[in-house]
């Protein structure tokens, strides 16, 4: 199985900054107890200086993410606020078929809503989910 870790890197942020970074380790940990035969992708681990990135780059690092969210059975979002780049590869993602796990508190926002399959308020829900392995029910749903 491979899954994408999407999430704000730089969200609002007005200035060349990126959002704290520190959710992704928990979400990995998560993963490799519940998923551990799962192929991981974290796009930020492959481009942790992205925001010093020229034009070029941003246009050609932003493709391999999007392509990558792509081809994923299953995306694990996490947006504590608004973030164009992690709405961008949820949209594709599910438009190719991907499984999208959200954990967010923006239970109103229309993209959250329209392609997540399962909306998470926190850290300690998404876990109860796959301890439960729940997620296997939904990607069999998904997949027929």
């Amino acid at each position: 199985m491979r899954i994408f870790l999407a999430g704000i890197i730089q969200g609002s942020i007005a200035e060349a900054n990126i959002y704290d970074q520190n959710w992704r380790e928990p979400i990995k940990a998560l993963l490799a107890r519940y998923l551990p035969e799962a192929d991981v992708y974290c796009h930020f681990s492959r481009h942790p200086n992205s925001i010093t990135y020229d034009l070029p780059d941003i246009r050609a690092t932003l493709a391999e993410g999007i392509a990558a969210a792509e081809a994923s059975d299953l995306v694990i979002a996490y947006v504590p606020s608004a973030s164009m780049g992690t709405a961008i590869e949820i949209h594709r993602a599910a438009r190719a078929g991907a499984v999208i796990l959200t954990i967010s508190p923006l239970a109103a926002n229309w993209v959250l809503r329209a392609y997540s399959d399962r909306l998470f308020e926190d850290l300690r829900q998404f876990e109860d989910f796959l301890a439960d392995e729940q997620w296997r029910a939904l990607m069999e749903h998904k997949r027929s």
